[in-house]
């Protein structure tokens, strides 16, 4: 394990390398580009989109080699001719939001305390010593504000090693957030504080943490502020110990998986041997809404329940009502696992933009609760740093595989719910102390090749290919074989035996890239909106904001 001042030293050298990089790759957009729109254009090789854009006549304004793509202002003319070409892949450079709203205003009722971590069985293993210890974080968001219970671990010593800003380039060791959301989240991984009763209040309070301030103070950003953060992750994994990145957000997905520059740039993460995990989306059960990057087969996708008020009663529990529903349009189950998401006590500065918006939701000194699957995404972040923690040699498939196979149904149904399936909530609530023992192998992502999907050679297709009705769910194997009910784990855990998230199948067409034209053949997104020509997403691409929606008036 590092010392702490060789990895600063180690950071001021990134730093110093990240500013030469900006100062010879930056480019100025002049006052005529305003008026044109901003896209993400990607290829093969960067070279070969930096060649193709320029002899549209647009300028390349910045690289994203990780994705070997660049940004450029395009003409509707300049447009057109880069759409003809079969060998690019073209998507706005969407707007990146963080919206945090209320519907409904519910006083705070919970009191300071260990809750969340005698439900998830976290303190179980903290009272065996597994805390986190000798693993780092990563928390793409809005930034981390410099609480004492954060910037230190248990026993005192500095674990908040800094931050990336994407908007400059820069590492920074005196970090803030004025938003907040980013706080919240990593208070609930990694608060080292405890109750009156000496139990830790993060889920693992001896992690170490990594800020990617991907986001602005107002929660706004882009799709290549994410890929630049997800990047500047991976090129820091080793000298950071980065075993793990918590995304709390999500945008509606407006094409397949593999044809998403943040799905390309997160399955380049999950490569490179880290543990991504992100939330499942607040955008309900009543049909598939799966967001970005959450459709990403490979990684872990979070779904949110309640524990409804009744704390010490898990009986009762069931599925969020504003927690997204799979599968996914590729027919992928998602999500894998669901957590606690409903009024989860955390850290926000007083003077941060979501405690002075929502002061109904103080409940003591500095802790706020939130409500989403912003907030159940940090805790099966948590559980992951627990599991490498004891076992550091596991993959993020392994991690995968034994979240899955210690998570357990729940026994409620919630009636606004579309239905109870494994649609709505995966293989069931995670459970840590069962995570961490579990010795399962083999049950994630097996017959897929993440590398060959990168590049382009190969994409996949899950067993679920449908929902045939609003009010029934079925999932079929790739021969159209049903499987009971829909329920496949109601009977006897189905998905131990059969697991439903073991294979991935070549997909139908085979290697889509090759003819540069994904959707040749007029396949239809399921409201019937047709993504055309299989290179632009489907029109202005308008409704496909991030979202890190925290206060969502529900449990």
């Amino acid at each position: 394990m590092l010392e702490f001042k060789d990895i600063i030293m180690k950071l001021y050298s990134i730093a110093v390398s990240g500013l030469l990089l900006a100062v010879t790759t930056g480019f100025l957009i002049s006052q005529n580009d305003t008026t044109k729109e901003q896209y993400i254009v990607f290829a093969k090789s960067p070279t070969q989109a930096i060649e193709l854009v320029n002899k549209s006549g647009a300028k390349v304004e910045e690289k994203l080699a990780f994705i070997n793509g660049v940004v450029a202002h395009l003409t509707e003319q300049q447009l057109a001719e880069l759409q003809a070409k079969p060998e690019l892949r073209i998507s706005k450079n969407t707007a990146v939001a963080i919206t945090s709203k209320s519907d409904t205003v519910e006083p705070a009722s919970l009191s300071l305390n260990a809750t969340l971590t005698e439900q998830t069985d976290a303190a179980a293993l903290h009272n065996q010593g597994i805390t986190g210890q000798n693993v780092t974080v990563a928390i793409l968001d809005t930034g981390i504000q410099s609480f004492p219970s954060i910037t230190t671990d248990s026993q005192k010593n500095t674990r908040l090693i800094g931050s990336f800003d994407v908007s400059d380039e820069q590492f920074k060791t005196e970090i803030t957030d004025q938003n907040g959301h980013g706080t919240h989240i990593a208070s609930i991984i990694s608060n080292s504080q405890t109750d009156v009763d000496g139990r830790y209040l993060g889920i693992a309070p001896d992690v170490s943490l990594v800020g990617i301030k991907a986001f602005d103070d107002s929660g706004a950003g882009t799709y290549a502020d994410v890929i630049k953060g997800i990047q500047w992750a991976v090129d820091n994994k080793e000298a950071l110990n980065i075993r793990v990145i918590n995304m709390s957000f999500s945008a509606p997905a407006q094409s397949y998986y593999w044809d998403d520059p943040v799905n390309l740039a997160v399955m380049q993460a999950w490569e490179a041997g880290i543990v991504v995990v992100t939330s499942a989306g607040n955008r309900g059960s009543t049909g598939p809404s799966i967001g970005v990057p959450g459709n990403v087969p490979y990684v872990i996708t979070v779904g949110a329940a309640t524990d409804r008020d009744t704390p010490d009663d898990m009986s009762d529990d069931w599925v969020s009502a504003y927690s997204s529903s799979g599968p996914t349009i590729e027919g992928f189950a998602k999500p894998e696992v669901i957590a606690y998401g409903g009024h989860i006590p955390g850290l926000l500065d007083a003077d941060s933009d979501l405690a002075i918006s929502y002061p109904e939701y103080h409940l003591e000194a500095d802790y706020y609760e939130m409500t989403g699957t912003s907030q159940s995404t940090a805790v099966v972040t948590g559980i992951a740093a627990l599991m490498i923690s004891q076992n550091p040699s596991l993959t993020p498939d392994q991690v995968k595989c034994r979240l899955i196979d210690a998570s357990m149904p729940l026994d409620k149904v919630n009636p606004e719910v579309l239905a109870a399936s494994v649609f709505v909530e995966g293989a069931g609530k995670v459970n840590a102390e069962l995570a961490v023992s579990s010795a399962a192998d083999n049950c994630a992502n097996q017959g897929m090749n993440i590398t060959a999907d990168i590049d382009g050679i190969e994409h996949y297709a899950g067993p679920v290919l449908e929902r045939v009705s609003e009010d029934e769910e079925v999932a079929m194997d790739l021969d159209g074989n049903l499987w009971r009910d829909g329920n496949l784990w109601r009977d006897g855990n189905l998905w131990r035996d059969g697991n439903l998230w073991r294979d991935g199948n070549l997909w139908r067409d085979g290697n889509l890239w090759r003819d540069g034209n994904l959707w040749r053949d007029g396949n239809l997104w399921r409201d019937g909106n047709l993504w055309r020509d299989g290179n632009l997403w489907r029109d202005t691409h308008t409704d496909a904001t991030f979202q890190i929606n925290v206060w969502t008036g529900a449990e």
